[in-house]
């Protein structure tokens, strides 16, 4: 029997959806680099012929059936995972040695010597995958903290073929980079495959070097996808993850996560664990995001992402769940606008603060980082619609997309209006405020620094009471008094430690 055919009888017992593919051969002519095309090798649907089938759909898979699809998975996807090594120097402060004097009488005076600043190497180590190749260079993907700020990178090969490797682009955005070697002979190119048509209880494999141990292979299930990070430390945001039981430990990061037809369709990236070691709660990029950086890269040098402009947040989310009634939204999922940034897309199309964002095209919004990847997915000069509510009515806006700038650039506080977030005045925040219960209004939650609130002195704690002289006691009232203001001045009235205070914010 062969694998495609036992392939069709794992199918309606093992819950693994996988379509019959052709390999073929994807080459992108790159004009601004070397004269040779990059190659890379993809998967399309192949064309189903109508005539009966013989399968029977009961008939019961062996497990040694079942081993050897696992084997010949194995055999065919080794091949194209690296081992990727890097040596990063890194600045430390020395010890300096006590001087007799100072080993029985205390430290010198101030003025003495300085401590002493010496390098040192540290290496790392993790996986990666030959995703492409154009004339003499073969190109591998990993992830972004796996290459770091190395300062020599190596790469080795299944076949124990050793090279040096630099980088070529890097997207801390998604925790992806991609480094080239120049191998002295053939090298095997992973077969991509789509991620989008993975669903939760396919088999997968794991494949890559944990803790060092070379062309290591481990089995699991898909556990779910679209996950998303969460903000967890330097875990990429602009991706959500394919989720997996398969084993990955430290070392795996930027392996290969493929299914039972050995196409890849994720890079191993980062895990859930309290120990640091497998929990069974192992996370991947999904490949058809890496096929977009990993193109962005080799076409350009760097990755492209679309921009709106806007800063923010879940509705629901954090330590006061009472806003998204506050704001007469309570119940809808979206984008919460807390700011704008002056001159971008959103402020030219008239979104504004406050504004719910629950619907891009024909997408439903269901949180922050879902409408930021899907921006981000965009192109610039591409434009789009959004539906959102603005004091509980639903409005439709087309905005036409930017690129985004670098993070370093974004951080500008002076671009953004208004430059701070509210929250409701609530009885715990009454009581943690030392406020009378009689005091109605909204509390700054925070103020982005160098922005017109932070030029005005507001604080956070801060609680406004009026708007124009008029009162501000939701959070949609405030929106809408914020944005009603004519002129380039918003007049509020605030109150601090007891004492009412008059401040204006210049747009």
């Amino acid at each position: 029997m062969n694998r495609r055919n036992l392939l069709d009888r794992l199918r309606p017992l093992l819950m693994v959806g996988i379509a019959l593919t052709i390999v073929t051969a994807l080459v992108i002519a790159l004009p601004s680099r070397e004269e040779a095309p990059v190659e890379m090798r993809e998967t399309v649907p192949a064309e189903r012929e109508a005539e009966p089938t013989t399968r029977d759909p009961g008939a019961m898979i062996t497990p040694e059936q079942l081993s050897r699809t696992f084997r010949e998975v194995a055999q065919e996807v080794l091949p194209v995972v690296v081992e990727v090594n890097v040596v990063e120097v890194v600045r430390q402060t020395a010890p300096r040695s006590l001087s007799p004097w100072e080993y029985f009488f205390g430290p010198q005076a101030p003025g003495g010597p300085e401590p002493q600043q010496r390098e040192f190497e540290r290496p790392g180590l993790g996986s990666g995958v030959i995703i492409a190749r154009q004339g003499e260079n073969a190109y591998v993907v990993t992830n972004n903290h796996v290459v770091g700020q190395a300062s020599r990178i190596s790469v080795t090969l299944y076949d124990r073929r050793e090279y040096e490797a630099e980088v070529v682009g890097r997207d801390p955005r998604t925790d992806l980079a991609v480094i080239s070697f120049r191998p002295d002979g053939e090298v095997p190119i992973a077969l991509l495959g789509d991620s989008g048509s993975a669903e939760v209880g396919d088999w997968v494999l794991a494949v890559g070097n944990p803790y060092g141990f070379e062309a290591t292979v481990t089995s699991g299930i898909v556990s779910a996808v679209r996950r998303e990070a969460g903000g967890r430390g330097q875990i990429g945001t602009f991706s959500d993850y394919i989720q997996t039981d398969a084993a990955i430990n430290p070392g795996n990061s930027g392996g290969a996560l493929v299914n039972l037809t050995g196409e890849v369709i994720g890079i191993n990236t980062w895990i859930a664990s309290q120990t640091g070691g497998s929990v069974g709660l192992g996370f991947a990029i999904p490949v058809n995001t890496v096929r977009r950086v990993v193109t962005d890269v080799l076409e350009r040098g760097r990755v492209s992402y679309g921009w709106l402009g806007v800063t923010i947040v879940d509705p629901e989310a954090g330590r006061f769940p009472e806003l998204a009634t506050d704001l007469g939204i309570e119940g809808r999922r979206g984008a919460l606008v807390l700011n704008i940034s002056r001159g971008s897309p959103a402020d030219q199309s008239g979104v504004l603060p406050g504004d719910l964002i629950v619907r891009m095209d024909d997408t439903p919004i269901d949180s922050s980082n879902q409408l930021t990847r899907r921006i981000g997915l965009l192109s610039p000069g591409e434009t789009t619609t959004l539906v959102l509510v603005r004091d509980a009515a639903e409005q439709t806006l087309t905005v036409r997309i930017d690129e985004r700038a670098p993070e370093e650039d974004l951080a500008d506080g002076s671009l953004v209006w208004p430059g701070l977030a509210v929250v409701p005045l609530g009885d715990q925040l009454l009581e943690s405020l030392n406020l009378d219960q009689s005091v109605r209004g909204v509390v700054v939650a925070d103020v982005v620094g160098g922005s017109a609130s932070d030029a005005s002195g507001l604080r956070p704690g801060d609680v406004v009471l009026r708007v124009n002289d008029r009162p501000a006691d939701t959070v949609r009232a405030f929106y809408r008094e914020l944005n009603a203001t004519r002129g380039d001045e918003v007049r509020l009235r605030i109150l601090r430690q007891g004492r009412e205070i008059g401040v204006g914010l210049v747009k």
